[in-house]
């Protein structure tokens, strides 16, 4: 509960991670040379929405969901005044027994190296029964580090682990935040 609430406060401003432009990493999946063709797209952890609204203006049918109310009010209203038609929901990540199957694409910027392991399972869990056979996942991640408030990240090799069973991982692209700690765009397909 502590981490709901610190993360409705901080849309309450502008946190550091909502920098309302979509990262090239998504920008090359939409529109680069081997472009992912249009379909139903689930934004975990979508903040304010700016990539799920790209999605939809790329002609994609899109899902968003935060745990932070005060940003997916944000995100409706980007939405509305964008013209596009965007379910947002405020839930958490882990529990999205409401949502049918099949999705083509998961994306997920900076939500999942903040779960526990146990609620790692869980949105593992509920990303095989959403994404159909042959779906895309996109996931960025912070390496493992120790926070103030909370650990958080993940290794390339939990990421193996984790979704081995589910998912092949196509690529893993590591790097840094810009904070020079690592970080990891990882590229899955669900089998």
């Amino acid at each position: 509960m502590l981490q709901r609430l610190l993360y409705n406060l901080w849309y309450y401003f502008r946190p550091p991670w909502d920098t309302g432009v979509s990262p090239p990493e998504l920008v090359a999946a939409i529109e680069g040379p081997d472009a992912l063709r249009p379909g139903r797209a689930l934004d975990l952890g979508c903040g304010t929405g700016t990539n799920s609204l790209y999605l939809a203006k790329h002609g994609w049918q899109v899902v968003g969901v935060d745990m932070a109310l005060t940003a997916i009010r944000k995100a409706r209203r980007k939405a509305r005044e964008a013209g596009y038609s965007v379910g947002f929901y405020a839930t958490d990540v882990t529990r999205l027994d409401f949502l049918q199957p099949f999705f083509d694409l998961a994306l997920d910027i900076g939500c999942f190296h903040a779960l526990s392991p146990r609620e790692q399972v869980r949105y593992r869990n509920e990303l095989c029964r959403l994404l159909r056979p042959g779906a895309r996942f996109m996931l960025y991640a912070f390496g493992p580090r120790s926070g103030r408030l909370m650990a958080m990240g993940i290794s390339p090799d939990q990421v193996q682990r984790l979704f081995q069973a589910d998912f092949r991982l196509l690529r893993v692209e590591e790097g840094a935040d810009p904070n020079r700690l690592p970080s990891a765009w990882y590229w899955l397909q669900r089998t």
